[in-house]
């Protein structure tokens, strides 16, 4: 096929804008659905698949500074010296960024020589399940049955060391079948933010992370790394997966927060475990296969279904 139809990519743009903020691995989810609606017949339509699958991301950026529009203006007029509190909260974003953007440069082809393979995804999936289990019944148990969370401490109020360890473990989610929503929600529970708060700093974080993997992938299409997407695919599949993407992630997100502050992580690891085994089943089969390719906003292998 030549192009993608608008049905299709405002599918892609509805599991992306659901996915990406849920600790499930956004990419996987996009890679399946994409192979299974016969997209890529072609080495060049492929990669302008897997490149749109990247650039509708920016729908969730959008989602995130709508939703959090406050927050952010609070950290760009810290960062122009008018507000201390959103000079704060932006410094701890920055740092919590800086181990992805440091190490995924660094330790990008070892990664795909040495994890883009069957055991490894679905042991990230596995062993994803279980830690946010883990997590869920020592810091979440207690909470259960409807009673809300303490909000506890504000964003800014973390320690620069806290805001770096929330940055390191999202580097984690660099490993194929983990996900940086998981990593990142969870790390900021374990330093002492309640579920809500955990969350928000995860979409912030999120925004300079899936952001740079937007850029360049335009940057790449744009510059003739590859095939062009905006002419295999045309422009208006785009705009209607960016658009979707939006208005879906906007719900993902305010969903998740009212979920997380009642019921806590461990559904979504059982639904992982569920996934692993439902996979693994799948690729012994012979019905999906797993080679290497790029990574989406530091996460994620590249999942094939065999006709």
């Amino acid at each position: 096929m030549d192009t993608m139809t608008l049905l299709q990519a405002a599918v892609l743009g509805l599991v992306e804008g659901i996915t990406e903020y849920l600790p499930i691995s956004s990419t996987g989810h996009l890679i399946m659905v994409s192979e299974l609606m016969g997209l890529g017949e072609t080495a060049d339509q492929r990669a302008a698949v897997d490149t749109f699958n990247i650039v509708i991301q920016g729908g969730a950026i959008l989602a995130v500074l709508g939703l959090y529009f406050p927050r952010v203006l609070q950290m760009c007029k810290g960062l122009i010296g008018k507000d201390a509190v959103g000079l704060k909260l932006a410094v701890r974003i920055i740092v919590a960024f800086m181990p992805a953007a440091v190490l995924g440069v660094l330790l990008n082809d070892w990664i795909e020589s040495k994890l883009f393979n069957t055991p490894a995804v679905l042991a990230a999936l596995a062993v994803g399940g279980i830690f946010m289990i883990v997590i869920d019944k020592w810091k979440f148990s207690k909470h259960k049955g409807g009673e809300v969370f303490d909000e506890g401490m504000d964003l800014h109020e973390m320690s620069i060391l806290q805001a770096l360890f929330i940055g390191f473990l999202q580097t984690v989610a660099m490993w194929p079948g983990t996900s940086r929503s998981m990593m990142t929600i969870a790390g900021g529970v374990l330093v002492g933010l309640c579920p809500k708060r955990a969350a928000e700093f995860s979409f912030l974080l999120g925004l300079p992370t899936l952001g740079g993997a937007t850029v360049y992938s335009l940057y790449k299409t744009m510059n003739g790394e590859g095939p062009d997407m905006f002419e295999v695919i045309g422009w208006m599949p785009i705009i209607v997966g960016l658009v979707v993407a939006t208005v879906s992630a906007a719900f993902a997100v305010r969903w998740l927060v009212a979920f997380l502050t009642k019921h806590g992580l461990a559904v979504f690891g059982y639904y992982r475990l569920v996934l692993t085994a439902v996979l693994g089943g799948a690729i012994w089969m012979g019905v999906v296969s797993l080679h290497s390719g790029d990574t989406v906003g530091g996460e994620e292998g590249v999942l094939e279904v065999m006709p």
